[in-house]
C-alpha cells in the first residue's frame, strides 16, 4: 500500500467513526428524547445520507484542494503562513485532492451496500444502547446506594440538596408550567 492508499484508509477510518457517532446520536434523540420507536427502515435510511454527506464533505475538500492548487501553481515567493500554499506544494495539494476523492469514493460505495449501511447502523444502535445501558447502570447504583453505604454521603449531601433545588426542581417547575400553557391552549 503507498501513501495514498494508507491515506484513504485511515480517512474512511475516521468518516466511520464519524457516521457511527452520528447515527448514535439519531437513535439517542429520536428514540429517547422524542419518544419515537427505533426502524430500522428509518435508520438505514439516514445511515446512508450521513455516509453521502461525509462523501460530499470529501468531495468539497477536494475540490478547495484543487483551487488551492492552481492558485499556488507558479508562485516560488516565502509564504506568509500555513494556507498561503506555494508552487512547492502543489504536488502535495493534488496528492490530497486524490486522497480527499478516494475517501469521497469509499463512502458512496459504502453507502449503496445494503449489507455495510446495516451492519454500521448495527454498530451505531448498539453504541446507543450502550450508553443508555450505561447510564441506568449509573443512576441506578446511585438510587440504590444508602446513607450506610455510603462513605461520603455527608459530604456530598449539600451539593445533592443543591442539585435538586436549582436543576430538578427548577425542571419539574418549567415542565409543568408548559403543561398548563398546553391546557390553556387545547382548552381554548
Amino acid at each position: 500500500m503507498g501513501k495514498t492508499s494508507d491515506a484513504v484508509a485511515e480517512g474512511v477510518s475516521i468518516a466511520a467513526a464519524a457516521a457511527r457517532l452520528i447515527v448514535r446520536n439519531r437513535i439517542l434523540v429520536d428514540t429517547i428524547a422524542d419518544g419515537g420507536q427505533f426502524d430500522a427502515d428509518a435508520f438505514g435510511e439516514i445511515t446512508r445520507e450521513t455516509l453521502l454527506g461525509l462523501a460530499a464533505e470529501q468531495e468539497r475538500a477536494a475540490d478547495r484542494a484543487r483551487r488551492l492548487r492552481r492558485g499556488a501553481w507558479g508562485k516560488f515567493s516565502t509564504s506568509s503562513g500555513t494556507h498561503d500554499y506555494r508552487d512547492r506544494d502543489t504536488a502535495n495539494l493534488r496528492r490530497r485532492r486524490k486522497q480527499y476523492l478516494g475517501v469521497a469514493s469509499e463512502l458512496r460505495d459504502w453507502a449503496g451496500d445494503e449489507a455495510r449501511v446495516s451492519a454500521l447502523l448495527e454498530s451505531a444502535r448498539d453504541a446507543a444502547w450502550g450508553d443508555v445501558e450505561s447510564n441506568l447502570a449509573r443512576r441506578l447504583n446511585v438510587e440504590a446506594m444508602t446513607a450506610d453505604s455510603d462513605p461520603e454521603y455527608e459530604t456530598m449531601r449539600r451539593a445533592r440538596m443543591d442539585s435538586l433545588r436549582m436543576i430538578d426542581l427548577a425542571r419539574l417547575a418549567s415542565q409543568a408550567k408548559k403543561k398548563a400553557q398546553k391546557a390553556r391552549a387545547d382548552d381554548a
